[in-house]
């Protein structure tokens, strides 16, 4: 034990591992549906692996937690200034409140508790489960004109007050939006509706909308038919077949033609269709099923439906495609026998539905033959295909750019004031991930190595925290644990509730966008699957994405403001 020990301490890095491999796999574990998270289980662990007083040195600390803050910059930067747009304002001013309301009673509690600018940052982070402010506060009570001393026990304590409001934070914040929210907006049977109302007026019952489906069914088939009805004699143009399905509310498409035993892959629009032909229909699964009982008999013909289907993910970032809703997109000519099977924006699948707007940064996954979804991928923007390669001139020149603007301060009665380099990498991650919206040849992030730099440099971030406060945590805990628990859960709660109040009744927002945007500004993408799962429809994550980038902004750069405010 003793060896074990001595090698921890010579290499600390050691250490940061031990913690990470525990930390996410107690994180992973659920009782009831309940777990600590990954965040909170790393911490904890470094608090335990910590006890061994465990010396942790140099910059590796910073150097993740920039990397994670600009990751997360990039990936909400779209969103962030597509909220400054007109149509986006409503939603924008909706989250800057919320976000004001969070740090105003979290403020207040402070204040009433006596808390200290360390308690106040730990007790923002928790609960409102922003686990970057741990490391912002961090940096700004190191510029403090306040003694070293005085500035470790603050940043020691900041974990404590986090760990203790964060599960409430999380757990809370789902159980208020699924449960009491609906409740707010007119009970959950009347959101329900409400939701299908919305789903119907975007489309959802239009064969355009093309939704999701669970994973026994693909969204998008491909079926062969013999052509026998009579409505054929003499001869019908494949662009009249199309045209008809279409009259008759089914986006179909001619993918292959078989006649005489010679098969045509290349379909032209005006080939003439004849009695004995063989063929091959594409789109959504309920519309091809059931054609044989007009065209004529399904053929199971293995060879005929033997051909190559491209799946292909395009970042949109043309003009053609940005700000027009999913059917005007369809009704375009390069989307002939093209379907949109998802949709995602920052990292958030939103409904597909025939209204949805697409905006700049959006990830469409085009399913169809692959000449037509190459040329649809063109006419969109870039095709986003599978790459382990890593724009790191652009990471780095970001993260540099945004440190240097950051470090900036400007003096107030003696203190300095400035975003600190994680505020400044913050910002220029939100700068670069727009700018990649418009020009998206250049900055590719995998979305492989974006997970590396939100998860592995957030938590390897948390674990060195957890490690250096935890020879002081147990005492830290003894002394603020219990009424902090009862703080954070009253942090938590008064900002939804004036979140679901202003929805309603200042906003008037639709009610399944009122719940999704609480949960973005909120930043708790735990709560928009609560919320999803309750009313049981994808629109509230409709209300989540700008309200999130914005949000996660905020509340970011409040762990600057909460520090001064206290401190």
């Amino acid at each position: 034990m003793e060896w074990i020990v001595d090698l921890l301490r010579s290499h600390p890095e050691l250490a940061i591992f031990l913690t990470l491999a525990l930390g996410f796999w107690i994180g992973k574990i659920k009782v009831a549906g309940f777990g600590l998270g990954i965040v909170t289980s790393v911490l904890l662990v470094g608090v335990l692996v910590g006890q061994l007083d465990i010396p942790v040195t140099g910059p590796l600390k910073s150097v993740f937690f920039l990397l994670f803050l600009f990751a997360i910059g990039y990936k909400v930067g779209p969103q962030f200034f597509r909220g400054l747009r007109k149509d986006g304002l409503p939603q924008v001013y909706f989250a800057v409140l919320v976000c004001v309301a969070c740090l105003a009673v979290t403020w207040i509690l402070a204040k009433l508790m006596g808390y200290n600018a360390g308690e106040a940052a730990g007790l923002l982070s928790g609960a409102q489960t922003i686990s970057a402010v741990i490391g912002v506060a961090t940096d700004t009570i190191q510029s403090l004109p306040i003694s070293k001393e005085e500035q470790q026990n603050m940043i020691n304590v900041i974990p404590v007050a986090y760990a203790v409001t964060y599960i409430f934070g999380t757990a809370g914040s789902a159980w208020i939006l699924a449960s009491i929210g609906p409740r707010m907006l007119g009970g959950i049977d009347k959101v329900r509706e409400a939701c299908r109302d919305l789903e119907s007026q975007m489309g959802g019952g239009d064969p355009s909308s093309q939704p999701g489906f669970e994973n026994a069914g693909p969204a998008v088939i491909f079926r062969a038919y013999r052509v026998e009805n009579q409505w054929f004699e003499g001869g019908k143009r494949v662009l009249q077949l199309e045209a008809y399905l279409q009259e008759q509310n089914k986006r179909l498409f001619v993918e292959r033609i078989r006649r005489d035993g010679h098969t045509i892959d290349k379909v032209d629009p005006d080939f003439v269709l004849q009695l004995n032909d063989e063929v091959v229909l594409s789109g959504r699964r309920e519309f091809v099923i059931g054609e044989e009982k007009w065209i004529g008999e399904e053929i199971l013909d293995e060879a005929l439906l033997n051909f190559p289907v491209e799946v292909l993910p395009v970042l949109c970032s043309q003009k053609e495609v940005a700000g027009k809703t999913l059917g005007e997109i369809r009704s375009l000519s390069f989307m002939h026998g093209v379907s949109v099977r998802k949709i995602t924006r920052g990292g958030v699948n939103i409904p597909v539905l025939a209204q949805t707007k697409i905006d700049r940064g959006d990830t469409l996954e085009l399913v169809g033959l692959g000449r037509e979804v190459e040329l649809a991928a063109k006419r969109m923007g870039v095709a986003n295909r599978a790459s382990n390669v890593t724009d790191m001139v652009f990471v780095a020149l970001g993260i540099l750019l945004g440190g240097i603007v950051g470090s900036l301060a400007v003096k107030i009665g003696g203190v300095p004031i400035s975003l600190s380099t994680s505020g400044g990498a913050l910002i220029a991650g939100l700068v670069f991930g727009w700018f990649r919206s418009y020009h998206p040849n250049f900055g590719n992030i995998p979305d492989s190595s974006l997970w590396v730099l939100n998860n592995v440099g957030l938590n390897m971030f948390i674990a060195v925290v957890g490690i250096t406060a935890g020879p002081s945590f147990i005492k830290g805990f003894s002394e603020i644990g219990p009424m902090m628990f009862l703080i954070g859960a009253i942090a938590t709660t008064l900002p939804l509730i004036i979140g679901l109040l202003l929805a309603k009744y200042l906003f008037h927002f639709h009610p399944a966008l009122a719940l999704g945007c609480c949960a973005g500004a909120r930043t708790t993408t735990a709560a928009l699957g609560a919320v999803e799962e309750a009313v049981g429809s994808e629109t509230p994550a409709l209300g989540y994405t700008v309200t999130y980038a914005i949000g996660n902004t905020l509340l970011i750069i409040w762990g600057v403001v909460i520090v001064l405010l206290c401190s």
